[in-house]
């Protein structure tokens, strides 16, 4: 079992919120409006751990180690929105979000494939780390930045996790399972050539739901993503490309093969598919309608 040792290891270098975060750093100068907006619409998108937990838990029954895992997956997601929200608490109480607010990205998501689903969201930690370092050079008050850098290592952190289960996917279920996390991995990293920025929040997840089925459209502002990433924290080209190329390193060692650009890591997934039988459920969780 893997959750032990990681249990182990989160719990080693785990942040307290009142003693690691410096509160007493705070510079109302330092804070506009429009960042502190910003600043709610990411803890209500934290908030929606809830119902990926609720997710995982029910795609992956048959294992028990992943599912212990969750405990800790959970917890550590939701407290990066609850720490965002006491942020707010302290400096700007009129932007906490509301329980309804908080609740509203809260609703089911289709059934999908377990592995599919796990190198999603391997990806979108990746992405997540990024986003927040980027964030944390655009924010000017110093206590909101010392969060967004305490946030991205965690991101990070979630990243190696689900890499430990993507490996022992890979020695139980062989090329189905490089199968499954190649044809993601080449979703996950051709960000460019889509109009949306490609993280579990921001895809389609129930089609009856459709179009109000990502966690971004359930938002107070639906559009403050493409906005935040765009006119804001401004992820452009050269930090999408950081992010490819974390998800290229990434694969080329789990793989034990290089892959230098995402057609290479396509070419691969068409051999993989090849040497598989085709499931009978091709979906994808999170997978653009």
């Amino acid at each position: 079992m893997l959750y032990p040792e990681l249990f182990k290891q989160l719990e080693a270098v785990r942040w307290n919120m009142d003693s690691d975060i410096p509160w007493d750093k705070f510079d109302p100068a330092r804070l506009s409006d429009e960042q502190a907006q910003t600043i709610k619409m990411n803890a209500i998108t934290e908030w929606s751990a809830l119902p990926a937990t609720e997710m995982f838990l029910r795609d992956n029954r048959e294992d028990s180690d992943f599912s212990a895992f969750m405990s800790v997956w959970f917890f550590e997601e939701q407290k990066h929105s609850l720490v965002l929200m006491e942020y707010l608490r302290r400096f700007r109480p009129d932007l906490v979000p509301t329980e309804a607010e908080l609740h509203e990205v809260r609703f089911d998501f289709d059934p999908a494939p377990a592995l599919e689903t796990l190198m999603l969201h391997f990806c979108g930690e990746i992405r997540l780390n990024h986003w927040y370092r980027r964030a944390a050079e655009w924010h000017t008050e110093p206590v909101i930045k010392a969060i967004y850098e305490t946030l991205s290592r965690d991101e990070a952190r979630h990243g190696g996790a689900y890499l430990r289960y993507m490996k022992r996917a890979m020695a139980k279920f062989g090329d189905e399972a490089r199968a499954a996390f190649a044809k993601v991995g080449v979703l996950m990293a051709s960000a460019r050539r889509t109009a949306q920025a490609l993280h579990p929040t921001n895809l389609h997840v129930n089609t009856k739901l459709f179009p109000r089925d990502t966690i971004q459209s359930r938002l107070p502002d639906p559009e403050w993503l493409e906005r935040w990433l765009d006119k804001q924290i401004q992820f452009d080209s050269v930090w999408e490309s950081k992010v490819v190329e974390r998800i290229l390193h990434n694969m080329s060692l789990l793989m034990d093969r290089s892959f230098a650009t995402v057609q290479e890591l396509n070419r691969f997934r068409k051999e993989m598919a090849a040497r598989i039988v085709p499931p009978s459920g091709d979906g994808l969780a999170g997978a653009p309608a």
